[in-house]
């Protein structure tokens, strides 16, 4: 499918969940009642966006117009350097983004995404997933919120629909419902300086996607001292939250008298994402003076040649 992206100028009607329009002065007053600390939290800003329906092109045509009052996530500047990505729900093939605009909390956009090859009676079941980041030169670009907005039940023939909608926290049931757990087993071989780590399989991880899926892969690092000093990573396994990776991986263990005594593993679980930085879902340190599963690693420094099998939890 193709998508082709390009500029034109839009006004925005501001149109509130109901459908109705919403005058600045219309305040809700729940949200009277909210503490200050509680409104700097879920004050995200303001996503506007355009949707109308192409016939003759057998096409949906999607713009971002802009977004207001976002939060700045370089502290340094009091600014962000903010983003939109938008996908296709539930099939999250469709994947565009906007370019990003440099130090500003209020980006105007106005970029038309038109995605081709979906029939009318197709949008019903889809559903528009915006993610709106701000983008970091050396590290992972930081997530701001999304906006979900679904087409079920709109009428897209005749007209075209602008809209405004509060841009919401990511993840917000990952730190209730935990990060989940993966399964390792671990061998060390004293006499060849190695350590086998086999990522078995993981489980009950957290949804990544609104589809209630992610795309998880696992990173492995071996530290000494502290020193990240090598790394692996196993395949992605897409859409789901049970991956199974049978992965077995062979490290080389610096040559010491100390065993295994300033060795530590690292494991960081991800969700790939094809167009954005991916995101860690948990992570984990396996021995070493920090490391939190000391029971495991005890196990495998007093049984050497043997595989060791142990569920982990996933932090955050």
């Amino acid at each position: 499918m193709n998508v082709s992206g390009e500029s034109k100028q839009t006004e925005c009607v501001i149109v509130n969940e109901q459908g109705g329009l919403k005058s600045p002065s219309d305040k809700d007053e729940s949200n009277r009642e909210k503490s200050e600390d509680e409104l700097k939290i879920t004050k995200l800003g303001s996503l506007y966006f355009q949707v109308e329906y192409d016939k003759a092109k057998t096409a949906l045509v999607v713009t971002i117009v802009r977004a207001a009052d976002l939060p700045a996530k370089d502290t340094s500047v009091g600014s962000s350097d903010p983003y939109v990505k938008l996908q296709l729900l539930p099939e999250k093939r469709h994947k565009v983004k906007t370019r990003v605009l440099r130090k500003t909390l209020n980006p105007v956009y106005d970029e038309i995404f038109t995605f081709y090859g979906i029939d009318y009676n197709q949008l019903q079941g889809l559903t528009l997933h915006f993610v709106a980041l701000s983008f970091d030169r050396f590290s992972r670009d930081d997530i701001i919120g999304e906006v979900l907005y679904p087409l079920s039940g709109l009428d897209l023939a005749e007209h075209s629909l602008e809209l405004c909608r509060d841009i919401s926290p990511r993840h917000i049931k990952m730190h209730s419902a935990g990060r989940g757990e993966l399964l390792l087993s671990l061998c060390y071989q004293p006499a060849a300086n190695r350590l086998t780590v086999v990522v078995l399989k993981a489980r009950n991880l957290p949804k990544m996607d609104v589809t209630g899926l992610s795309d998880p892969y696992v990173k492995i690092y071996l530290l000494y001292n502290g020193q990240r000093i090598a790394k692996k990573k196993t395949h992605v396994k897409k859409r789901t939250l049970n991956p199974v990776y049978n992965e077995s991986f062979l490290f080389d263990v610096p040559c010491n008298n100390e065993g295994l005594q300033n060795i530590s593993l690292e494991f960081l679980l991800l969700d790939w994402d094809r167009m954005t930085k991916n995101e860690v879902i948990g992570r984990l340190e396996v021995g070493g003076p920090k490391g939190t599963e000391c029971t495991h690693w005890s196990e495998v420094m007093n049984c050497p040649r043997k595989q060791i099998a142990e569920w982990h939890k996933l932090h955050e």
